[in-house]
């Protein structure tokens, strides 16, 4: 790693040895798969079904990965998805859904229950959600929205509240912007306009960021050079554009948060300005936001 970013670490209080492991999610029961991949899995005690392996191992050509039985997820996004406490039945909007790991984290927790609204605004990139819940045979209880997730404002309702797309035609005579609808699942039942506090029962917002703590981002400087690290990571002019993106993020992540509901918040940064400043400021504005401790 080049002295600027090691530079940035210190400062962080971060240990350049984070950036070493990789991380897979088995399928439930599906544990014997180390013949296949050729490596032996070291289990992840603190994060059911995540297991670590050597970085030169490659997933893509085995049989387990083809089958979609295995799928790459760091621990740090498992930590996330499992911070929102998921029950069967829940109501869940992940609102920065690309590229859809955690999307299918939360789908394999709720299994045949509840269902997933995944919301991004590249297109291209919500279409990888989709390729990835195809592959995974997950889809049935999701639908995938191209949209900003500062502004999105659909929330689910119960079918019995469902008439004639009513609430489409409300939108559509609010001069209000109807997302973008790219895949729809047999059993994710319906989204529309209703009172506000039947909102999402779990939000997670994992905001876009520097990346500054992805190993797999931090290796693309190996092809961009090294040089445009400071330009594309640490300028602190970009950081504030996105500070201002973040809190708008989480902002909205919690209009559409039922009451009583939980909201995770997370980046893949590992500063203080992406993360801990943001959540301060918000909680600041917003009095009837509790902040819960994690395990």
């Amino acid at each position: 790693l080049p002295d600027a970013f090691l530079e940035f670490l210190n400062e962080n209080g971060i240990d350049p040895s984070i950036y070493t492991p990789r991380y897979i999610r088995l399928k439930p029961g599906l544990e014997a798969i180390e013949a296949d991949i050729k490596c032996k899995l070291e289990k992840v005690e603190w994060l059911p079904n995540f297991y670590s392996l050597p970085p030169h191992i490659q997933i893509a050509s085995s049989k387990s990965y083809q089958e979609g039985k295995i799928y790459g997820i760091d621990a740090a996004s498992g930590a996330a998805v499992s911070a929102l406490n998921i029950s069967p039945g829940d109501h869940v909007l992940d609102l920065c859904a690309a590229p859809g790991a955690k999307l299918c984290m939360v789908l394999e927790l709720l299994g045949n229950s509840g269902s997933v609204t995944g919301v991004d605004v590249a297109k291209h990139r919500l279409a990888a959600c989709r390729t990835l819940v195809q592959k995974y045979k997950l889809g049935d209880h999701c639908r995938l929205f191209v949209a900003d997730g500062a502004s999105f404002s659909l929330i689910p309702i119960r079918y019995k509240e469902w008439t004639s797309r009513r609430p489409w035609k409300e939108r559509k005579r609010a001069n209000k912007e109807i997302p973008e609808l790219i895949y729809y699942g047999r059993c994710s039942g319906v989204v529309g306009m209703s009172k506000i506090e039947l909102g999402y029962d779990k939000v997670l917002v994992d905001a876009e960021c520097t990346h500054d703590g992805s190993i797999k981002h931090i290796q693309k400087f190996e092809n961009w050079g090294w040089s445009t690290m400071e330009r594309r990571v640490l300028d602190a002019e970009r950081t504030d554009d996105l500070t201002v993106l973040q809190f708008r993020l989480l902002t909205n992540g919690f209009k559409l948060l039922r009451v009583g509901g939980n909201l995770v918040y997370s980046t893949c940064s590992l500063t203080h300005a992406q993360n801990e400043d943001v959540v301060e400021r918000f909680l600041s504005l917003n009095p009837c936001a509790e902040l819960l401790v994690i395990d």
